[in-house]
């Protein structure tokens, strides 16, 4: 080891260019840079066959330093050189900027697949676009959300430009895609590739105030942010123009990479596999189409054969806004070609079957994209058991009539080596010290723990106490030097972070705060102080959501300048929730909010790292919360709520009334009219906080006031529980014990058994 820190430590030096110890911060970034990139490179393979194109609008991949260095093995030597130097590594991570390529679960998923591809040594790359700022950069200003641009690329960058290239034809004009590629490194296995295509005439210069820009100007617009609102018919069009430009390089790259091997294209089906991540990739099938009839000579019939055999779809919402719907004249404005493609695959649907709702393009001329995905791909998966029941059952159900043999499930996983040996180094020590190092590749191997000479061990039990405790310490640290929070780290961490959106829910958990807070202002304090942790991005257009955020932001200001319960509660918004925060949230977790109504939440991955890092779920019987609950068993999770049928049932037959459980509970009209109270009124905006009140005493989509009660009565348990602290100790252990079944090793395992067949 010795030997190998020494030659470490010169190819370090050698990369830097200079000696260690005069060494910046930003030198010593670039160096590990190219150090890991050198590295990385050594472990490509081109072994297999046959290949797998992940192509997703989203790859929330987080900052790549650690995460590379874990992967190649070289973590601790790096972190013990610089030391011996006087330098940081931390320091080093905390220079580093986050690419900007995500949003939430989606992408973060599939981050996690292209990691657990290499690792298992599968022949996979991903395909999306390089967004130059992001999704938005999240700030704060009168109790607001605003939007600012988030530009993360900077010399020196994991991107490398290729020399990859392809014409993208539109109506009115032809763009060039430009290809980059960031590796993906496999955990001590091969390294794989992310392509990201861009535009090199995006001008990012265009921006206005925030990020308003000119939607019309494509060609300077085209990859400057993910999802740009689409609030308006430019908007919107814009996305039909992303989506294209992604798909069609992505098209053209399967194609040329097939034929390089040797594939005739008759045959693209032995050498590649494409996974649809949700519907935005879905054009990649009418495109595959018209490339193979159009440039290659290809019959109609045929082609649409050989696209059916490449394609499998994963859907990841029953949402209606997330299952996309585009406007014929949309697709006639951007890309004309695609419709005679499209008009045939939806004819050949209408001459199989008589049922308009297995249609493509329905009455009102909307092009169902998930509908062509169903149709002509091979496989259509959910992504927990749950989830896929539901489609089944109810969503699909009449695409699962017809086609039961495409429908399986693959529940979602994490890696959980991100999510436990980076974030947490502190909880993989104490794991391997009783269990040894096995999990790191079989995560398996964690349940080990769940045994009673563990569970009963008091002093094992105090040991583990103490890890949570030396993260939270170092989660309120990072939140004061970062964004001037105060938070007490003896207090209960009950923690919800995700997006912004109201089937998640963070409304009922605020109005529990109100609860709370009036409870205490009338005496009734908790045993442990409680200290309500949230973060969340609000989609730009998404007015609702946007004054969610504004409710929980006058909270903590209120909850900040009382006096009397300020001790007992603390309410608090991280700024531009990101990887690298969820990276320090979620190790010093107490009670994860996992409370979004039953039957909408696809799955969920903040609930796997979550339960991975010791914390006890509070939620409702809703996605992947499913399958936890049967792992760790009654006692150590707090489900609450209607079930999922309860809810569908409601929306089948319209019986839901919001007012009417407002005007016979007194909790919830007490927590509703605080909303527009004197106290949130003096310190927000009238507004914003009277339209949210009127949203839910009128609307209430999603449901918040019947499980409220219940949220309140469950809530309230577990913190009660909280303070048998080896009793609490022991749903911590039982849920890491458990964790082992969400690593996205094992998902990705169970894609390539029963879909991708890889060699």
């Amino acid at each position: 080891m010795k030997q190998n820190q020494n030659s470490l430590e010169l190819l370090l030096q050698n990369a830097c260019g200079k000696d260690l110890d005069g060494c910046t911060v930003p030198e010593l970034y670039g160096g590990l840079l190219s150090l890991t990139q050198s590295m990385a490179e050594s472990r490509r393979e081109e072994k297999g066959k046959k290949k797998l194109y992940y192509i997703s609008a989203e790859f929330l991949i987080g900052k790549l330093l650690s995460n590379n260095l874990i992967n190649l093995g070289i973590y601790g030597d790096v972190k013990a050189i610089l030391a011996r130097h006087g330098k940081s590594l931390a320091a080093v991570e905390e220079y580093e900027p986050e690419p900007s390529l995500g949003n939430g679960g989606l992408g973060r998923l599939a981050a996690c697949f292209l990691d657990s591809i290499a690792t298992l040594g599968l022949n996979g790359d991903g395909i999306g676009l390089n967004y130059h700022m992001g999704l938005f950069r999240q700030v704060f200003q009168d109790n607001k959300q605003k939007e600012e641009p988030n530009p993360w690329i900077q010399t020196p960058s994991w991107l490398k430009k290729t020399d990859v290239t392809y014409r993208i034809p539109y109506r009115n004009f032809t763009l060039t895609s430009r290809m980059y590629d960031i590796q993906v490194t496999g955990y001590h296995s091969r390294t794989n590739t992310l392509h990201l295509f861009d535009l090199e005439t995006v001008d990012e210069g265009l921006l206005g105030d925030g990020i308003s820009f000119d939607k019309g100007d494509i060609e300077k617009n085209l990859t400057l942010f993910l999802y740009p609102d689409d609030s308006d018919r430019a908007g919107q069009i814009l996305r039909v123009y992303q989506q294209y430009f992604m798909v069609s390089s992505a098209a053209r790259l399967i194609l040329d990479e097939a034929q390089a091997k040797g594939s005739n294209l008759h045959d693209l089906a032995d050498y590649a596999v494409i996974q649809i991540n949700d519907t935005h990739p879905t054009m990649v099938i009418p495109e595959l189409i018209r490339l193979l009839t159009a440039e290659h000579g290809m019959e109609m019939d045929e082609a649409i054969s050989v696209v059916t055999n490449c394609c499998a779809y994963t859907n990841h919402t029953i949402l209606a806004e997330a299952l996309e719907k585009w406007p014929m004249d949309y697709l006639k404005e951007a890309v004309p070609q695609l419709i005679p493609i499209i008009e045939v695959l939806d004819d050949k649907v209408r001459r199989r079957f008589d049922d308009p709702s297995l249609y493509i393009i329905d009455r009102e001329e909307r092009v169902h994209m998930a509908h062509i995905d169903i149709h002509y791909g091979f496989s259509v998966n959910g992504v927990a058991a749950l989830h896929t029941g539901i489609l089944k059952e109810t969503e699909l159900h009449n695409f699962y009539s017809v086609y039961p043999e495409k429908f399986n499930n693959k529940t979602n996983g994490i890696t959980f080596r991100r999510w436990l040996l980076h974030s947490n180094p502190e909880l993989a020590a104490w794991i391997e010290d009783r269990i040894g190092d096995g999990f790191q590749t079989d995560a398996g191997e964690l349940k080990r723990l769940n045994d009673p000479k563990f569970l009963e061990d008091s002093a094992l039990l105090k040991s583990l106490l103490a890890v949570k405790q030396t993260k939270k310490e170092q989660l309120a640290a990072y939140l004061k030097e970062t964004q001037g929070l105060d938070i007490d780290p003896n207090s209960i961490f009950d923690i919800q972070v995700k997006r912004l959106h109201e089937y998640k829910r963070q409304q009922m958990n605020a109005l529990y705060l109100i609860h709370k807070y009036l409870e205490i202002k009338a005496g009734n304090r908790p045993s442990t102080p409680i200290t309500a942790i949230f973060g969340a991005k609000a989609a730009p257009a998404y007015v609702i959501a946007k004054d969610i955020i504004h409710m929980i932001l006058c909270l903590k200001q209120l909850t900040e300048h009382d006096p009397e319960v300020r001790p007992w509660l603390r309410v608090v918004m991280t700024e531009n929730y990101n990887v690298t925060l969820a990276e320090k949230l979620t190790p010093a977790c107490d009670l994860s909010e996992q409370i979004s109504l039953a039957s909408k939440e696809a799955s969920g991955t903040g609930n796997m790292k979550f339960m991975l890092n010791g914390a006890v779920t509070l939620g409702t019987e809703d996605g992947a919360n499913v399958e936890i609950h049967q792992l760790v068993g009654d006692g150590n999770i707090y489900i609450f709520g209607d079930p999922s049928q309860t809810v569908i049932d409601r929306y089948r037959d319209g019986s839901y009334r919001p007012r009417e459980y407002y005007d016979r509970d007194p909790a919830i009209r007490r927590a509703v009219d605080f909303i527009t109270g004197p106290e949130m009124m003096a310190v927000g905006c009238a507004e914003n906080l009277s339209r949210l009140s009127a949203e839910l005493l009128n609307k209430d989509w999603f449901m918040t006031f019947p499980d409220f009660q219940a949220y309140v009565a469950a809530k309230e348990q577990a913190f009660k529980d909280y303070e048998d602290r080896a009793a609490w100790a022991r749903k911590m252990l039982v849920n890491i014990s458990q964790a082992g079944y969400f690593s996205s090793d094992r998902t990705i395992a169970e894609y390539n058994r029963d879909i991708w067949n890889l060699d």
